[in-house]
């Protein structure tokens, strides 16, 4: 029985340890990619996705606060930054500092609605279904964002960042089926395009293919992953082992990278993380070889 016993406590401690400690291990990672033109400065990108923010996760709030001091040039926002009814404000107030800086949003399905109860092992079955229940202000959180950021739900624009045009083409969250792919126009005469989307589906990568990299977050890294960090499920039909960081895809539409942020929060249903840390990315564009 003493194995019993040990077992029992090991576990409880992994409980602990995720649902107290690590959700909570706010990090920033750091990775490059070569996609601008020749003679092009380094653009330094801030890829904040998945924050779930609830009015009483303060640490949270603070952390996000001070994001603006890694002195980026560009920030990318790939959605579901809501986690409760009343988090609009906190969700701005704490995002303000970055609004100064250029950036991009697209919305995820927590942004329109608020979350409810799920059977986490359904995960393991097939890709959650979005309860459309409560629904959450979504213009005025939208509107204030849109004072300092590109709104590309199912849209597009340009940007000029350090002297280089940037394109730009997004979708409303496509795990929410609110997508409309026939709807975007590719800007024209950009040095580079980037694709925007919350949820990064195998389609999304395909009708955003012509982008030289997409950014998308609704993964969460996994959450709950294997030692190591290997992601268990994606949440979509991205394959496990690219849940998280900077991969390449071969597409219909010619070669594009895809960078999934892990992001910063959890349903508040489901507040645990573990070999997973909460995060941000922040990845500088450099020229091509």
């Amino acid at each position: 029985m003493l194995w019993l016993w040990v077992l029992l406590g090991v576990g409880a401690l992994v409980f602990l340890w995720a649902t107290l400690i690590e959700r909570n291990l706010f990090t920033v990672k750091y990775d490059s990619v070569a996609i601008l033109p020749n003679g092009a400065k380094p653009i330094r990108v801030l890829h904040v996705s998945d924050i779930h923010l609830a009015p009483w996760q303060k640490r949270k709030q603070s952390w996000i606060s001070k994001l603006a001091e890694l002195k980026v040039d560009l920030v990318v926002d790939t959605g579901d930054n809501l986690g409760h009814r009343d988090a609009i404000r906190p969700a701005l107030e704490c995002l303000a500092p970055l609004i100064r800086i250029p950036g991009v949003f697209v919305n995820g399905s927590n942004d329109y609605y608020e979350p409810t109860l799920k059977n986490p092992l359904a995960y393991l079955a097939k890709p959650s279904i979005p309860a459309q229940q409560h629904r959450l202000d979504t213009e005025t959180f939208t509107r204030a964002l849109e004072v300092g950021w590109l709104n590309l739900n199912n849209g597009s624009g340009e940007l000029t960042v350090n002297g280089t045009r940037l394109g730009f083409i997004g979708l409303d969250d496509p795990h929410d089926q609110l997508a409309d792919y026939d709807s975007i126009e590719e800007p024209k005469n950009v040095d580079v395009l980037i694709g925007v989307a919350h949820a990064p589906y195998l389609r999304v990568i395909e009708e955003l293919g012509s982008s030289d990299i997409i950014f998308a977050g609704h993964t969460h890294g996994g959450q709950v992953c294997l030692p190591g960090g290997r992601a268990i499920v994606t949440n979509c039909d991205l394959p496990a082992k690219n849940a998280r960081g900077l991969s390449g895809w071969k597409t219909a539409k010619g070669y594009a990278f895809l960078n999934v942020c892990a992001g910063l929060g959890t349903s508040i249903y489901a507040p645990v993380r573990l070999f997973c840390r909460p995060e941000v990315r922040v990845l500088t564009l450099l020229q091509r070889d």
